[in-house]
């Protein structure tokens, strides 16, 4: 949700939706679900000049539900994209 939380201080929701091509409601979801799909974070980050190959695995660890497997993880890329 970083990656949402920096788009919104360059623009609005909707103009987002509109550059990548969304439903009017997607990002608004994605911000009460509290997690981005893995294709929305990549073309997020695109849009911003991150990197989209980072943004999409962490989108995809965020909406991973709580197990054992989901820690070792978000540990383990913790370290590398610092979560």
């Amino acid at each position: 949700m970083n990656l949402l939380e920096t788009a919104l201080k360059i623009e609005a929701i909707p103009t987002w939706t509109k550059k990548l091509g969304l439903s009017a409601q997607a990002l608004y979801n994605a911000r009460d679900r509290g997690h981005l799909s893995p294709a929305i974070a990549g073309a997020l980050a695109e849009e911003l000049g991150q990197d989209a190959k980072e943004w999409i695995v962490v989108a995809a660890l965020e909406s991973e539900r709580d197990s054992a497997c989901k820690t070792r993880m978000v540990k383990r890329m913790g370290k590398v994209l610092m979560l």
